[in-house]
């Protein structure tokens, strides 16, 4: 399976080392021409702000828009997290306002407030995962579609999924448990299934 991600900005080189060991086919997006024939797509975390500035400025953002709204499989990590967010309250900003959800920015403070935990995800299965949060936001408030996947002890949400969309407040590219890696070339097979293309085998564990 062709995957892209975003590579404007932030932490992408991390998300393309982990699924090209997973056996995807990797796509670095910096253009709208190299959204043409992909299976899933990763949003990265970095500066949201920065991030959509960019994508602006080379032609990205409504490309790319148009294509998720169409049902293509995203991951959002962080940054990525916000751009997808139908809203953000602190304060508002652009975003492709994709998946039912609003976000706060930078929910936990500064870089030095940065932390790990271990998360229950159930989707994953028993084991913890092992997050990483980097001035990371977290899920305010959902929409009825949306499933949520994590959440902290206080009761944050930290993953939730829509549909093909799934958008994770930490970095899952920074740790080397590879299951929502696993779990979002997953949803990717099953899109390819749904659709008629041929499907993509996932590597075992």
């Amino acid at each position: 399976m062709k995957i892209g991600v975003l590579a404007l900005q932030g932490d992408f080189i991390e998300h393309v080392r982990f699924l090209e060991k997973l056996g995807a086919r990797l796509v670095a997006i910096r253009k709208p021409d190299e959204l043409a024939g992909l299976d899933g797509l990763v949003i990265p975390g970095g500066e949201s702000t920065t991030m959509v500035g960019l994508m602006h400025s080379y032609g990205l953002f409504q490309p790319l828009k148009e294509l998720i709204r169409s049902g293509l499989p995203v991951m959002g990590t962080c940054a990525g997290m916000i751009l997808l967010a139908r809203k953000v309250s602190n304060p508002d900003m652009d975003t492709l306002a994709v998946m039912d959800i609003t976000v706060k920015r930078n929910a936990f403070g500064r870089q030095a407030d940065s932390f790990e935990i271990e998360l229950d995800v159930p989707s994953l299965g028993e084991k913890s995962f092992p997050a990483v949060f980097i001035r990371a936001p977290f899920v305010e408030d959902t929409g009825s579609q949306v499933k949520v996947l994590a959440r902290l002890p206080d009761g944050s949400i930290v993953a939730a999924r829509q549909g093909n969309l799934l958008a994770l407040a930490f970095h899952p590219e920074l740790g080397h448990d590879a299951r929502f890696h696993r779990y979002f070339l997953g949803m990717v097979a099953s899109h390819l299934m749904d659709t008629g293309k041929q499907e993509a085998a996932i590597p075992a564990d």
